[in-house]
């Protein structure tokens, strides 16, 4: 069983910046995605950023050169640097790990952006 911890989350004005952190417990197949989703009030779940554990990286247009996901294989865990947050960022982050026999979702870390 995989178990994913997330942290990170809070309120900051327009323009600060936050760094969220998502740890993942339990066995993982080598050739997996670790993957940041959120989703705004009233909106649908999108993708943020999406990292491959051989190095390829995505992210959503709205977020290109602010956001930089990385990971730590040693650690199983994934990270999102946040910067220049705009109040249309504000949502409930989900952290998500996929390989071929799972998929798992954290509960979620909310990040609140004020203006």
């Amino acid at each position: 069983q995989v178990h994913l911890v997330e942290s990170g989350g809070g309120v900051v004005q327009a323009g600060g910046s936050l760094r969220l952190s998502c740890a993942a417990f339990g066995s993982i197949r080598s050739n997996n995605d670790m993957n940041w989703y959120r989703q705004a009030p009233g909106k649908q779940r999108e993708l943020v950023a999406s990292k491959s554990s051989r190095g390829n990286t995505n992210y959503a247009d709205s977020v290109k050169e602010r956001f930089t996901i990385s990971r730590d294989n040693a650690k199983n865990t994934v990270y999102m640097q946040m910067n220049s947050l705009k109040p249309e960022d504000t949502g409930v982050y989900y952290c998500n790990v996929r390989d071929s026999c799972m998929n798992t979702w954290g509960k979620g870390t909310l990040v609140t952006v004020s203006s």
